[in-house]
């Protein structure tokens, strides 16, 4: 057994007052070159402001933003197209200085088929054939070999360039036999926001094209591209100043 001698008291701990722990932990430190009793209070505050103005500006420019495109979008729908049809005459002449039409057998078969390609570009002239327009320019693609008919069926896809006056494109079935009627399915300058049909009459394939636009959704169409057509024949011909492009016999800047 252990002697009572060892079994000493253990001395009590002071413990530091407690009071004075927290008052000198509750007094705030000031070190050299630094004040924190009131840590950037002006600087948080003129953030603070410039952050606002930011925002308010941001705000208004957005809202000025959003009010523009909702006006512009409300005129778009307060101005409907026109229904008004407005009839286009042209004349489309292979003239056999362009290399068009060019063939190209994809279906690798002896008789035209299925997937053959047509790439062509021709001359466009007015309805009475006074002046120079542009030029077609597009592809067709085989869709069938009609022999009954002695010719073909063809899905197209083309424009026709006239100047400035801008361009018109046109989708729909070829036919090399007969006439045939393709949408328009839009256009560029005087013809931005055009609709309608254009009915294609055969003259002589793939040298001689008449074509009768009816157009809708567009302003009235200037008088120089309104002149009575020339009845279709196989006898038509250009007047010889428009063949040779003469400045009074073309449109402003038309496409070569």
């Amino acid at each position: 057994m252990a002697s009572t001698n060892s079994l000493r008291p253990i001395p009590s701990i002071k413990l530091a007052n407690t009071t004075s722990l927290s008052s000198s932990y509750s007094k705030p430190q000031k070190l050299s070159g630094f004040n924190f009793s009131h840590p950037l209070s002006a600087q948080n505050l003129k953030i603070s402001t410039t952050h606002q103005d930011f925002s308010i500006r941001r705000s208004s420019k957005s809202f000025a933003t959003s009010a523009f495109f909702f006006e512009f979008f409300k005129k778009k729908l307060d101005s409907p197209r026109s229904t008004k049809v407005q009839k286009l005459c042209v004349y489309e002449i292979n003239e056999k200085d362009r290399g068009s039409p060019v063939y190209l057998p994809l279906s690798q078969k002896s008789v035209h088929s299925l997937g053959d390609l047509v790439p062509f570009s021709n001359k466009l002239y007015t309805g009475d054939l006074q002046k120079r327009l542009g030029i077609t320019a597009g592809l067709s693609v085989l869709i069938e070999n009609v022999p009954e008919k002695n010719g073909d069926r063809y899905e197209a896809i083309y424009s026709f360039y006239l100047g400035n006056y801008g361009h018109l494109s046109v989708q729909g079935p070829y036919l090399t036999y007969e006439d045939t009627y393709l949408t328009v399915t839009g256009g560029s300058g005087i013809f931005e926001g055009v609709y309608g049909e254009v009915k294609l009459q055969q003259i002589v394939f793939p040298f001689k094209l008449f074509y009768t636009f009816y157009l809708k959704g567009i302003k009235d169409l200037p008088a120089e591209l309104t002149g009575k057509p020339v009845v279709p024949s196989k006898s038509v011909e250009p007047s010889p100043a428009a063949k040779a492009t003469e400045p009074q016999a073309t449109i402003p800047n038309f496409t070569n």
